[in-house]
């Protein structure tokens, strides 16, 4: 045991006293802080006005197109190509132009920029002019268009997730999927790199004839459990240094800019007890639906963020790196043996590889349906479950499924840990042979 813990304290100071290591330590936790912060500074940076010079024609519409709070129109008493000449970019944004053909011909319509017009605004003033068109049509079909508007229905509905307490609150299933997908992904990324720093490290000392020294007073399999578990807390310790800079970073910018950060809670519309509303609180909350929302973009970005289990995604983040990473680097420290150059770990890195490359292909099923058959046996399978559930946990997972993931996950582990084994302490020794599947096979069986 002291052996290995030797080993294992080698592989570690060694790779984290690295300026590759260092670099990425401080760059990782800039990053993801910036995930975080940039998009509430990006919302309220485009919050800007806009103002949109209209030149209408057809003296239909001009009157006709409401502002917003980040749209203004401003009609002009004067031709197009008056307009264009004249054109002040200090004072407009862009023209609008509605000539007389639009009438018969609406894809006519004009809006004049020298950049490019914001895609909130095109979509915003398309819808405006959709609703007048239509507006002239009804009335030219002697229909009356009051009718119809009340008929019209919009339905938003918000997603709420009870607990088992009963107790509710707003989920964001878009966060839950780009949180899933994210972490998934990163699981993915840190098994390859650390599971292939394990095999260029058993092939670099294969090569340089060092094993052969290190071997003459080390058991073989204690030798690949010190390289394995050792760059294992390379890894876990970068991934907690990225957490509590990250955290920090954004701590900092919280106290730096608290109004920033606030998050107005919304409003609520609908009592939570089960007694029948009168007439005049139904038309009370039927007036109050009909009206335009007003959502702020960055209170909703807040309320997203603080929507997430942190907890709950660091810890199952950790476990499943540090299980999927020990399954797969027992593995790769088993090629690492098998071979004497890394051109030859091509012929056996595909079997290994093609679970999780699979797993990272389903992810886009599993989001679609998060507690479906596809999503659990994915998840309960060793060789996949480290990132399918890593992408169904922001959805919530049943402990049930949770707990037989997190011991078939120990097993499979060992599993593979004792299958390395048996190839690392043969192939480890062995020199100037090209390895086939059928000579791996042998070795499995080699009495120690």
């Amino acid at each position: 045991m002291n052996k290995t813990l030797i080993i294992l304290k080698r592989e570690y100071l060694s790779r984290v006293k690295k300026k590759s290591f260092i670099i990425m330590t401080i760059l990782g936790p800039v990053l993801m802080a910036a995930l975080m912060i940039v998009p509430i500074f990006i919302a309220q940076m485009s919050d800007e006005v806009t103002r949109i010079a209209v030149v209408d024609e057809t003296t239909i519409f001009v009157d006709r197109l409401k502002d917003t709070e980040n749209i203004l129109f401003v009609p002009l008493d004067q031709d197009i190509q008056t307009a264009k000449e004249k054109f002040d970019k200090r004072k407009f944004d862009a023209i609008l132009y509605i000539p007389l053909s639009a009438i018969n011909s609406p894809s006519s319509l004009r809006l004049l920029s020298d950049k490019y017009p914001s895609m909130n605004v095109k979509l915003y003033i398309e819808s405006q002019l959709k609703q007048e068109f239509e507006s002239l049509k009804l009335s030219a079909s002697g229909i009356d268009k009051d009718v119809l508007k009340n008929i019209e229905t919009k339905i938003n509905i918000s997603t709420i997730k009870i607990s088992t307490e009963g107790k509710e609150e707003k989920s964001y299933p878009e966060v839950a999927t780009a949180l899933g997908i994210f972490a998934g992904i990163l699981i993915y990324m840190f098994i390859f790199m650390f599971g292939a720093q394990v095999m260029r490290g058993v092939i670099e000392e294969k090569i340089s004839r060092i094993i052969e020294v290190i071997v003459s007073s080390v058991k073989p399999f204690q030798l690949m459990m010190g390289k394995i578990i050792g760059v294992a807390l390379v890894g876990l310790t970068q991934f907690l240094l990225w957490i509590i800079l990250t955290f920090a970073l954004v701590t900092v910018f919280k106290t730096a800019f608290p109004d920033k950060f606030n998050i107005k809670q919304p409003t609520h519309i609908y009592t939570g007890d089960s007694k029948v509303l009168n007439e005049n609180k139904l038309a009370q909350i039927a007036e109050m639906t009909n009206k335009p929302a007003q959502t702020d973009t960055k209170d909703e970005i807040l309320m997203a963020i603080a929507s997430i289990n942190f907890g709950v995604v660091i810890c199952a983040f950790i476990f499943y790196f540090l299980g999927g990473y020990l399954l797969y680097a027992a593995l790769f420290a088993a090629i690492g043996s098998a071979v004497d150059n890394e051109a030859d770990t091509q012929q056996f890195m595909l079997p290994v590889t093609i679970p999780l490359i699979f797993a990272i292909v389903m992810g886009q099923f599993v989001m679609n349906n998060p507690n479906g058959p596809v999503a659990f046996w994915l998840s309960i399978i060793p060789f996949t479950s480290p990132i399918i559930m890593m992408i169904r946990i922001p959805f919530g997972v049943p402990y049930f499924d949770l707990a037989l993931s997190v011991v078939l996950l120990i097993g499979g582990f060992i599993f593979t840990t004792w299958l390395a084994s048996k190839i690392y302490r043969t192939g480890i020794l062995m020199y100037g042979k090209k390895v086939t599947y059928k000579e791996l096979a042998k070795w499995l069986f080699y009495k120690s």
